[in-house]
């Protein structure tokens, strides 16, 4: 399968870093340097930005010579859990500064942090373009244009306690509007039928996010940061791993995205590609855009 455009908006992000794509691409094409163990990314699937990160560090870690296994798990409890007893080895978007880290602080003894791969997240309160209203305080006597309800996604993720923790107890949201999670696939559903027909709907949403431009979303103002301020996306893994696998350590703490990085390979991995496609999302078509993608950075397996 070849995406061009795929492989287009991947080189556009610095092509003019690389002497050259094909020399860059072939210092590892006969594979890495051999068996270096097994890595297990932990990930739920619904949460784009880590389902990026884990087809990405499979297709990367396994030219360098890792077996890579991907354990889909059901909740960031569970995930967390999994992490620190060491059952997965790393999870690869860990917002933990402020949505998560209240997982960071129960596990924190038992988790080791690789560093962030990208600086500019921060969860929201997002509404279709077309809504009049801007701000998170402009919601309250509009209870009714909104059915009282406040979408957001599975309980326990950061997004949701956020929600519920700071931002109605900041806002007062309580007596007017109820918090109504489901998972991430569920929401979107919700807010693409409401937009199909010009309802009215808010929900919690988070930045980097490929729904913005998909659906055509705008933030409201939060001057409270009732959804908290700007924080890291982390490489987390369990304590110990930089010791078991330096490697891909060293490769893993070089990953830094800006927003029209992340945001080529999430869509990519997304909407361009598809469900059972993130592979070939990462490593698809004649020319592997992962390879464009690494010779950008300079830090492409084998390099």
């Amino acid at each position: 399968m070849n995406h061009p455009t795929r492989i287009a908006a991947i080189a556009s992000l610095g092509a003019v870093a690389c002497a050259s794509l094909v020399g860059c691409a072939g210092q590892d094409a006969e594979g890495g340097e051999g068996d270096l163990g097994t890595v297990t990314v932990g990930f739920l699937p619904s949460w784009t930005d880590a389902v990026n990160n884990a087809y990405l560090l499979e297709d990367q870690l396994e030219k360098l010579g890792y077996t890579v296994e991907l354990e889909a798990l059901n909740s960031p409890a569970v995930l967390y859990t999994a992490l620190a007893e060491g059952e997965v080895d790393i999870y690869p978007s860990a917002w933990s500064d402020i949505s998560q880290a209240a997982y960071v602080e129960k596990y924190g003894d038992d988790l080791e942090d690789l560093g962030a791969y990208y600086e500019n997240a921060h969860g929201t309160l997002a509404v279709p373009d077309y809504v009049d209203i801007d701000s998170v305080e402009d919601l309250h006597g509009q209870a009714d244009r909104f059915d009282g309800k406040i979408y957001t996604i599975e309980p326990g993720s950061g997004t949701a306690t956020m929600a519920e923790e700071s931002l109605f107890p900041a806002y007062d949201l309580g007596d007017e509007y109820e918090l109504t999670p489901s998972s991430l696939a569920a929401m979107l559903a919700t807010l693409e039928s409401a937009i199909a027909d010009e309802e009215d709907i808010v929900v919690t949403l988070w930045r980097p996010f490929w729904a913005y431009d998909a659906l055509g979303l705008k933030d409201l103002d939060d001057p409270k940061e009732g959804m908290g301020a700007t924080e890291g996306l982390h490489f987390m893994a369990h304590n110990g791993f930089s010791e078991e696998f330096p490697e891909a350590t060293e490769l893993i703490q070089q990953i830094k995205l800006d927003d029209a990085q992340y945001g080529a390979l999430e869509n990519a991995v997304v909407n361009e590609f598809g469900d059972d496609e993130q592979p070939e999302a990462i490593a698809g078509g004649a020319a592997d855009p992962a390879d464009v993608f690494f010779c950008i950075f300079g830090w492409r397996a084998g390099l």
